[in-house]
């Protein structure tokens, strides 16, 4: 099937269009609201700036797709491959990307507000920008994926993996890390105010210029962790393991020591200064 049948079928008021092949089909700036491309090969297809309103992608193969500001809200992506696809700047609200295989894509900037991205393979997408309030990223891989400036205010990160991620400048306030393994993660001048990363394995992890305020690190592990400038006024570290941190620091002077187990006497000294 070629472009034009589509699209004559499209103005007849034909929605399905499921089980195809439209390999490198240039779609870009058309209107295709309410259309079924369902486990179809669309791989090389070109869909810039094109009108996806309430579309079924469900298990279609969108690899090297261009979706580049296409129009994607409340469309369906479920289990959808999209590898190295690009979707910058895509606007995919409320949309539907569970279990989707996006390794190596290109959503910088996308917004994928209120979407449901449980399940997601985006191992090494780059995010960088994205909106992602209130989404679903429960049990997605988000493994060696850029994210820096991403917001993600009020997201579901239940089981989500963030091992080698950048969330440097990342909106995170009150979220729950709790038992994570997040060694490594680089939260650098992230707002983390009221988050909590109770018994969270960040084991050198880079807190540098975050903004930790009445964050939640109880029994944490966090040796080598670096919080150089960070933000700790009302931080709390019960328990916490803070061995080769430094904390000869002014900031550590407004952070909840209490408990916390430091090792070196200078830090000893940290600890007992803070209690005065």
């Amino acid at each position: 099937m070629q472009l034009h049948d589509v699209l004559r079928l499209y103005e007849e008021g034909f929605r399905d269009f499921i089980g195809l092949s439209l390999v490198g089909i240039d779609f870009s700036s058309r209107i295709l609201v309410g259309v079924d491309f369902s486990n179809s090969d669309l791989s090389g297809a070109n869909f810039s700036r094109t009108f996806l309103t309430n579309a079924n992608f469900t298990r279609a193969n969108l690899s090297q797709t261009n979706l580049q500001f296409a129009k994607l809200s409340d469309a369906c992506l479920s289990h959808a491959t999209l590898t190295k696809a690009n979707l910058q700047g895509a606007f995919c609200v409320r949309s539907d990307l569970t279990e989707v295989s996006a390794s190596g894509a290109n959503m910088s900037h996308i917004n994928l507000r209120d979407a449901k991205l449980t399940g997601a393979n985006l191992s090494g997408v780059a995010l960088t920008g994205a909106n992602l309030r209130n989404a679903d990223l429960s049990t997605a891989n988000l493994a060696w994926t850029g994210m820096k400036g991403v917001r993600l205010i009020g997201g579901a990160i239940a089981q989500t993996i963030f091992t080698g991620t950048n969330l440097t400048q990342a909106s995170l306030n009150g979220l729950n890390f709790d038992g994570m393994s997040l060694s490594g993660v680089d939260f650098s001048e992230a707002r983390l105010r009221g988050a909590s990363f109770q018994r969270a394995d960040l084991t050198a992890t880079n807190f540098r210029e975050a903004s930790l305020e009445n964050s939640n690190f109880r029994w944490a592990q966090l040796a080598g962790a670096d919080f150089t400038q960070a933000h700790l006024h009302h931080a709390r570290f019960a328990q916490a393991d803070l061995r080769r941190v430094d904390l000869d620091q002014h900031n550590w002077r407004e952070a909840d020591l209490s408990g916390a187990y430091l090792q070196e006497l200078g830090l000893v000294r940290m600890q007992m200064a803070s209690a005065c």
